[in-house]
């Protein structure tokens, strides 16, 4: 008899498991490390300053990179792990209702996914925290060592769905027994490929997409494997 396919559940990080977003919080400490906590508000201006311009997410997310140009990666990778320890102590980190629900499709034995646009500097030990079996994220680029400021492929809306595609195929995953969360709209992509999409938090535009295709809401969903849930 042929294996059935292992299904999955696919987890956006920021806004959905974290109550903070994890590459502005990590940058925070970056700059205050290295002495120059003024620089993250100009950042922020310049980055607003993109959006009132029209610039998408992408764009967005590249100039965000750029700002670790000229930085070693390996010392990036320290501080990632020292932010990341003082952050999981602090009260509100996670979002309970998203990590109960990661906790329960683990202990079910689905494999956890982890896809964020944020990076493997402050990805890395949160991942190793939860346990999680895979993490798709945003691969800045390194040479010799540091990293350039440039980023080929932002982990944000088609290329999130294009990551989960690999993924499935690689590991010959059932996408209808799957389930994916995510709170922004950015998420969609990748959240329909799959059976069972679930809406985390409150965003008006993800409440009414949930509502116009029957999705369901993290509040108003029985945690995978538990009594009234579904894990067909």
């Amino acid at each position: 008899m042929p294996d059935v396919p292992r299904s999955a559940a696919f987890f956006d990080i920021d806004g959905t498991l974290t109550a903070t977003t994890t590459m502005f919080d990590f940058l925070a400490h970056h700059l205050s490390l290295h002495g120059r906590p003024s620089e993250y508000a100009a950042l922020h201006g310049r980055l607003r300053a993109m959006t009132e311009a029209g610039a998408g997410r992408a764009d967005r997310c590249r100039a965000y990179y750029r700002v670790y140009a000229g930085v070693e990666e390996r010392g990036l990778l320290a501080e990632g792990e020292r932010w990341f320890l003082d952050r999981v102590r602090t009260p509100g980190f996670f979002h309970e209702p998203a990590r109960a629900a990661f906790d329960a499709h683990a202990a079910a034995g689905d494999l956890t996914v982890l896809v964020s646009g944020s990076f493997d500097a402050c990805l890395e030990p949160l991942a190793e925290h939860l346990g999680a079996d895979v993490l798709l994220c945003s691969r800045p680029e390194v040479h010799d060592g540091r990293y350039t400021g440039a980023l080929t492929t932002p982990m944000i809306g088609a290329a999130k769905a294009a990551a989960v595609s690999a993924l499935v195929a690689e590991r010959s995953l059932s996408l209808k027994d799957s389930h994916a969360y995510g709170d922004h709209v950015s998420d969609v992509p990748f959240m329909e490929l799959v059976g069972h999409p679930v809406v985390v938090g409150r965003d008006p535009r993800m409440r009414c997409h949930a509502r116009a295709h029957g999705w369901r809401c993290l509040e108003d969903s029985p945690l995978p494997g538990t009594a009234g849930g579904s894990r067909s």
